[in-house]
């Protein structure tokens, strides 16, 4: 299902000219070696280009379409009018002269088998040059003087002469088309992918710009061990790919990977998305989706049209909620790469799921939280200590859960968990982490069609509930009432009771609140003599508040009771902000 979605995705590109025909791929390039027409090596051209790094401009290899490397592995495989310095000028620095000696020699065969039919002056000269190149005294060449050690650190050579690049030479280019065509380096089969009959791919192009897996390449179909094997098959002809679908599969998937604006990162994973038409407007959208500024209104309508299912037009392209909508999560895992997930959809299904999760994690706001939604990286990193060198949150939390907004299903139970446990160790209950709580619940609810009665509908609420009956969310709210108590009697205390008292306040309520409330006593018998007012103003919350809890405190709260403690504490802190900033802006 992958190969064939990407397969049919490079088609799209193909056919809208955006993407590399068959035998083409973007190599990165440092140099071209300029020869004369009669092969002689003039000049050594640097082709690198300024690009941005960050905030700075470095020089950097300029990426063009060129002739298909080739996967190599350990042994010696040439590439064609684009290479390293072993291969094209058999010189390098890894001290291995006979290997070296070996690549050039490949080179030079596979370029004489591929130009000797050739009648142009291009290939003419690059031919020339392998039959003339000394090897022994190419070090001491004059045109290398000068880039020498540049040459020397692996950057990739292409040919050119003063007509231009060899490889936009058009006899050159049908000659290479030919070749790939005819070539394959498997046997016939039929292609899982395509089921047409042609040559098999045994080992597949290298899948690059997966964060952690290795520079040059890995591989996301390979069988490399005997254990990976059946009924003696070798490498990839366990799973036979045609040529035409392990180039199109991989260029399609390497095009989405160079792409830095819609490429992603959720935990270990590298995400990338696409529609089946190949339009960029839907991974535009869908990225905004995930912004920090989705809450903007244009796109907040633009969405809502595309969730109810009415067509729109994006950046002069028109969106089709109906049209086939693919995301795909790799993580590296060695030479190859481990799929973490791949969803499919339609569009619209996608946006309607990720908006439902929008829904269900809407909360009151602090008025210093400039999210009006919460994005994905904020919400995960509620999971993290601050405090702590390494900020990540756990890959495989990060990936389920991606998984659960985009297929809107239950919420990984370890998503609740983590928040739980940096309340208790921070004593802190922030927007984010309050909003994980109620969306985990209401999504429990939804999925088990019955409310949980220790943390019930009237507590999942977007803002304060003044009339719930809830016991620990009363609990909740009486304790942040008693906070700001502490707070008026003894502005700017060091220590307050929920540095002390918040975790055992959640869990064991009946130990905890009796001294509380002895304690707020003490407090609002101090506030007496400089702010009566305020005293009676928060005498009748406690007696309000007390009189839903009834005669008994409960003995121990469970982690669902906890939840709707935490909530209750939350929204009651959020409404005297706000009240405070209301009084403020009068």
């Amino acid at each position: 299902m992958i190969l064939q979605a990407l397969t049919d995705y490079y088609q799209a590109l193909e056919q809208a000219g955006k993407i590399d025909a068959p035998g083409w791929a973007p190599v990165k390039v440092s140099h071209a070696l300029l020869l004369s027409e009669d092969g002689t090596l003039e000049q050594v051209i640097d082709i690198q280009t300024e690009q941005p790094r960050g905030k700075k401009m470095v020089s950097a290899p300029q990426i063009l379409s060129l002739p298909a490397p080739v996967k190599r592995t350990v042994g010696v495989a040439a590439n064609f009018l684009c290479d390293n310095a072993s291969y094209l000028l058999g010189i390098d620095n890894k001290g291995k002269p006979q290997r070296t000696r070996a690549c050039f020699e490949a080179s030079k065969s596979l370029h004489e088998r591929l130009l000797a039919d050739v009648d142009s002056p291009a290939a003419r000269a690059v031919a020339t040059f392998f039959r003339s190149w000394d090897t022994e005294t190419a070090r001491e060449h004059p045109a290398l003087v000068e880039h020498l050690e540049d040459i020397l650190s692996g950057g990739n050579l292409i040919f050119r002469t003063l007509d231009g690049y060899v490889h936009s030479d058009p006899a050159v280019r049908q000659a290479w088309n030919a070749a790939y065509q005819a070539e394959g380096d498997g046997p016939q089969g039929i292609c899982l992918v395509t089921g047409q009959l042609g040559p098999v791919e045994s080992v597949h192009p290298a899948i690059k710009n997966v964060v952690g897996a290795q520079s040059s390449g890995a591989a996301l179909v390979s069988f490399n061990a005997p254990a990976f094997c059946s009924y003696g098959k070798e490498q990839n002809l366990n799973a036979p790919t045609g040529k035409y679908a392990a180039f199109a599969y991989t260029s399609a998937l390497n095009a989405l990977l160079a792409d830095r604006e819609h490429a992603f990162r959720v935990g270990d994973a590298t995400v990338v998305c696409w529609a089946r038409s190949g339009e960029q407007g839907y991974q535009d959208v869908f990225q905004m989706f995930f912004s920090d500024f989705y809450g903007e209104t244009d796109l907040k309508e633009l969405v809502g049209a595309l969730c109810q299912g009415n067509p729109v037009v994006y950046d002069e392209t028109k969106l089709d909620p109906n049209m086939d909508f693919y995301i795909l999560g790799l993580s590296p895992n060695a030479a190859r790469l481990s799929v973490r997930f791949f969803l499919h959809n339609t569009f619209g299904g996608f946006l309607r799921n990720v908006q439902a999760h929008y829904d269900r994690l809407e909360i009151v706001r602090p008025t210093y939280d400039k999210f009006e939604t919460l994005p994905l990286w904020k919400l995960l990193g509620e999971t993290v200590n601050q405090n702590a060198r390494d900020k990540s949150p756990a890959p495989d939390l990060a990936g389920e859960v991606l998984r659960a907004v985009l297929t809107n299903t239950r919420y990984p139970a370890t998503l609740l968990n983590s928040v739980t446990l940096r309340i208790r160790a921070e004593r802190e209950v922030t927007r984010g982490r309050a909003a994980i709580i109620k969306a985990y619940y209401l999504k429990l609810a939804e999925i088990t069609k019955q409310e949980n009665p220790d943390i019930p509908e009237e507590v999942l609420q977007v803002s304060l509930n003044p009339d719930a009956s809830n016991v620990p969310y009363t609990l909740g709210r009486l304790f942040s009432v008693l906070e700001a108590i502490q707070a008026a009697a003894n502005p700017g205390i060091n220590a307050t009771i929920k540095d002390k008292y918040f975790s055992s306040a959640a869990a064991t309520p009946a130990v905890i609140f009796p001294v509380l409330i002895n304690l707020a006593q003490k407090h609002l018998k101090k506030l007496r003599g400089s702010n009566a007012g305020l005293v009676v103003f928060y005498e009748k919350q406690l007696t309000e508040l007390c009189s839903h809890i009834g005669k008994q405190y409960p003995v121990h709260m469970n982690l669902p009771q906890q939840g709707s403690f935490q909530l209750g504490y939350y929204c009651q802190t959020q409404a005297r902000y706000q009240k405070k900033e209301e009084t403020r802006d009068v």
